[in-house]
């Protein structure tokens, strides 16, 4: 049985680091959807200003990426790239109802919150420090590449494919998620002051807004410290 697991690793650097889990059993992913365009809309309205891109939660995740040995100012965390984004063009594209989701909850949240098509994926869904041989195409398409050694990565961990780099940086292209995607892992992240109680929060909204808007059929989990791994029931 596929599990979710975060390595030993990650939590010897970062002990305080928290990901709330959904998973998805089943879910109606459309190409629109009205409620959630105008979620989405007035979040990153209310968004539009520089003073965001300074605040704790997204600071505390640039910390992290430096503490790793990345540079956030040219590989940003997501939830920065996506402030950044709403600066220039006021808009987020609603490429599908799952990913819109996340993102009108990454920024009103202020923390990196994403997810990945299951069904792609054959080994179990790890978070954990790149060995450098593993594999890496980026969201859209392009070259293969190869994370560095010691770069905390979301990877599939029997096929050694990629489904995030440098943490939260870049999303890989294999495990996307369609609108055929029907089972799917969301997670929500939390580093440094961001509370777990905010996570909790963060993923609970998130988890009832797709059973309400997408007839999704989930449960809701969460790893720590305390709790490594879980088991991918459906």
């Amino acid at each position: 049985m596929k599990k979710i697991v975060v390595d030993k690793e990650i939590f010897d650097l970062f002990p305080d680091f928290k990901r709330g889990i959904i998973i998805v059993k089943d879910i109606e992913n459309s190409s629109r959807n009205e409620k959630i365009r105008k979620l989405l809309d007035e979040i990153v309205m209310s968004r539009i200003g520089k003073e965001w891109l300074e605040h704790e939660y997204v600071k505390a995740w640039e910390e992290a990426h430096r503490e790793f040995g990345s540079k956030p100012k040219r590989y940003p965390p997501s939830v920065k790239q996506l402030l950044r984004r709403i600066q220039k063009v006021s808009r987020v594209p609603f490429i599908n109802s799952v990913v819109a989701s996340f993102n009108y909850i990454s920024l009103k949240y202020l923390v990196p919150c994403g997810g990945d098509d299951v069904d792609k994926i054959e080994g179990n869904l790890r978070l954990g420090l790149a060995k450098g041989n593993e594999v890496f195409i980026p969201l859209g398409g392009g070259e293969v590449e190869h994370p560095k050694p010691g770069e905390v990565i979301y990877y599939d961990d029997k096929t050694l494919n990629v489904m995030c780099r440098r943490w939260n940086w870049r999303n890989g292209d294999f495990s996307k998620i369609t609108e055929t995607s029907k089972r799917i892992v969301i997670n929500v992240d939390g580093v440094g002051p961001i509370p777990q109680s905010l996570i909790e929060e963060a993923r609970d909204e998130l988890a009832k807004l797709l059973i309400e808007e997408c007839n999704a059929d989930l449960k809701t989990d969460l790893l720590n410290a305390n709790k490594r791994e879980i088991e991918l029931e459906f």
